[in-house]
C-alpha cells in the first residue's frame, strides 16, 4: 500500500482527484477529493474515505446517510494524478442531495438544463437539517 501511496502525484495541497464508480454498471456516481491518509483507510477498510476540503477533515462516504460505498476496485491514472474507485454504492444514491449521482443535470442541446433520475431520499429527513 505505502508504494501506491508514493506512485500517486498530490497537488501542493495534498489532494488528489477521486473519480467514483459503480462497479456493476459504470455509472459516475461522484467525484471527491483524498490524501495520503484517506487513501490508506480506503485501503484498510474497503469503504470510501474522502478528505473534506470545506470542513478539513475525513469522512467515510456513507457515515451519515448509510449509503456506503464499498471499494471493489481502486485505479490511477497514467499521470498517477486522479484516482478511479469502483463501488459497490450500498443504500442506492451517492449524492447529498439523494440522488444516485452527482451528475443528475443534463445540459440540452438548446442549452438548457434538465434533471435526470429521482431523489432516492429526502436529505432534510436523512441530515437532519
Amino acid at each position: 500500500m505505502e508504494k501506491i501511496i508514493e506512485n500517486l502525484k498530490f497537488d501542493d495541497k495534498g489532494l488528489i482527484p477521486a473519480v467514483v464508480q459503480d462497479w456493476k454498471d459504470n455509472v459516475v456516481l461522484m467525484v471527491a477529493y483524498m490524501n495520503k491518509e484517506s487513501v490508506k483507510r480506503t485501503f484498510e477498510t474497503k469503504k470510501a474515505t474522502f478528505w473534506s476540503r470545506s470542513r478539513q477533515s475525513f469522512w467515510v462516504k456513507g457515515e451519515s446517510s448509510g449509503n456506503i460505498q464499498e471499494v471493489k476496485e481502486f485505479y490511477y491514472d497514467c499521470d498517477a494524478d486522479c484516482i478511479l474507485l469502483k463501488v459497490n454504492q450500498i443504500g442506492g444514491a451517492a449524492c447529498h442531495t439523494g440522488h444516485r449521482s452527482c451528475f443528475f443535470t443534463r445540459v440540452t442541446s438548446n442549452r438548457d438544463t434538465e434533471i435526470i433520475g429521482e431523489e432516492l431520499f429526502d436529505p432534510d429527513k436523512v441530515y437532519k437539517k
